[in-house]
């Protein structure tokens, strides 16, 4: 990984809860259909929690600049147009216990049918246990590959 990371303070929030669980538009887990499309072309996110982990680093907001992985209209459902995904490592601490992971960023000029504001992170990373909402954590992501504005 980076021997340059950049630290900012972030709190847990509620996301859209289609990455995780089977929701009403969703009869599966958006994260547990795509894991095989990002496989194939070469991000095994299967060691993972099979969910994201939503992080509002607010006042700041974060900008992909240069990210590991890129994978342009991946078609992983017939429920609506392919999506382009991008993959920035990142790590995650929390009462002293610190996980590796990556951001998951569905760029929202292809994901028409969820905005995210630009100060909400989702990072896929191993299971943390007793986080809850509210929490508040440590997000180091690398800053060659993720900008934070201020």
């Amino acid at each position: 990984m980076t021997n340059s990371w950049v630290r900012i303070n972030g709190r847990v929030v509620k996301g859209h809860q289609v990455a995780s669980r089977p929701s009403k538009d969703y009869p599966y887990s958006s994260l547990e259909k795509q894991k095989p499309y990002f496989r194939s072309l070469g991000l095994d996110l299967d060691p993972y929690f099979n969910g994201t982990l939503n992080i509002s680093i607010a006042p700041h907001e974060f900008k992909i600049i240069n990210p590991e992985f890129t994978f342009p209209l991946v078609e992983w459902t017939d429920l609506h147009p392919p999506e382009t995904f991008s993959f920035a490592k990142c790590r995650v601490t929390f009462k002293g216990q610190t996980c590796d992971g990556w951001v998951y960023y569905p760029h929202p000029e292809t994901k028409k049918t969820h905005f995210q504001n630009s100060s909400l992170i989702e990072v896929i990373t191993y299971k943390i246990e007793f986080i809850n909402y509210g929490d508040d954590l440590k997000l180091e992501v690398d800053p060659q590959q993720i900008k934070i504005l201020t």
